[in-house]
């Protein structure tokens, strides 16, 4: 059990301090005075290694088993216990370009914090060292556990966003530069790249209505002065979501036009291949004729006659050349 318990600690007016190492006890001395909570933070535990915490901090089924599976959406439940809140956070690899999520779940009681985080993309020990160097804004309780995690991933949107605007900027540069279309793949890059943003929507969007709901008054387990503090969250959301979708649509435009050069340019290698298929149905036009073997030719008798079929086969091509050139076919 002590692989997946990252940090266990109880708190006083905001303040760290010693506590129990057996959970009930932990529990019961966190539930001695309004002042205190407990905070506990796993990673990835099993079901068996969970079933303790359930059952000292008598947690919903439904909202361990969601914690367990590791494969829900951003939400928010609440319980007859406890608070249930689920979010995502994104990891962006530059070297890559990719992205991809993970998924953080919290517990929040009446005076108990449960952390259970799945991936490594949101390490806790930097938000429980953050929140400890701030003891007033700890000492709000839980709700203050909350706020935090919610800032800090929600933020982090923030900083995913703009890299992805700045590779869509360099694709975009990319697409229209003159010649672009030699490059390979285009198409396959775009595609790809709406993946990764969808992955990224899948995060932010379902969140919104969650950081809606702890903006409102009277929610169970929240402190009662905690809505501006997750207005300001909702607000940096509204801003990624805002963003991802401009970024979503930008794309598809992107590949739409894309798309666009390219029957262009295919109409333009058509018309070349059309003139020069022309130009060489001239000289193949007059070889044929006097390729008939017919015995009655009366150019075949003439001494200038091979000379006089050459100058008029260069000056029709000439005058083709001139015409398609004129027109932009070549």
């Amino acid at each position: 059990m002590h692989a997946v318990i990252v940090d266990c600690a109880i708190y006083r007016e905001g303040r760290r301090t010693e506590g129990p190492t057996d959970f009930s006890e932990a529990l019961e001395e966190a539930r001695s005075s309004q002042d205190r909570f407990l905070w506990i933070g796993l990673h990835e535990p099993t079901e068996k290694e969970f079933d303790m915490v359930t059952s000292e901090f008598g947690l919903h089924p439904l909202a361990v088993e969601d914690s367990l599976s590791a494969h829900q959406r951003p939400k928010l439940e609440v319980y007859e216990d406890s608070l249930f809140a689920v979010l995502k956070p994104v990891l962006y690899e530059p070297e890559s370009d990719a992205v991809s999520t993970d998924e953080l779940m919290v517990f929040v009681g009446d005076s108990f914090v449960v952390t259970v985080r799945h991936g490594a993309s949101t390490p806790l020990k930097d938000v429980r060292k953050r929140l400890e160097a701030n003891p007033e804004l700890l000492a709000h309780g839980p709700t203050s556990v909350l706020y935090a995690i919610s800032d800090v991933v929600v933020d982090h949107y923030l900083v995913v966003a703009a890299e992805l605007q700045t590779d869509l900027e360099e694709l975009e540069a990319e697409v229209f530069q003159p010649q672009s279309g030699q490059a390979k793949g285009t198409a396959g890059r775009i595609y790809t790249f709406k993946r990764q943003v969808l992955e990224f929507r899948r995060a932010t969007g379902p969140l919104a209505q969650p950081m809606l709901r702890l903006t409102s008054p009277g929610l169970p387990f929240v402190h009662e002065h905690a809505q501006p503090f997750f207005r300001d969250v909702s607000d940096h959301l509204t801003r990624v979501n805002e963003q991802v979708e401009g970024l979503d649509r930008l794309l598809s435009d992107i590949l739409s036009a894309h798309l666009a050069q390219m029957g262009v340019r295919q109409n333009d290698d058509m018309r070349k291949i059309s003139a020069w298929a022309a130009m060489a149905a001239v000289p193949t036009m007059v070889a044929g004729v006097y390729g008939m073997n017919f015995e009655h030719m009366p150019e075949l008798k003439w001494a200038w006659g091979y000379y006089a079929v050459l100058i008029v086969m260069v000056v029709a091509e000439l005058g083709l050349y001139r015409l398609f050139k004129r027109r932009g076919w070549l």
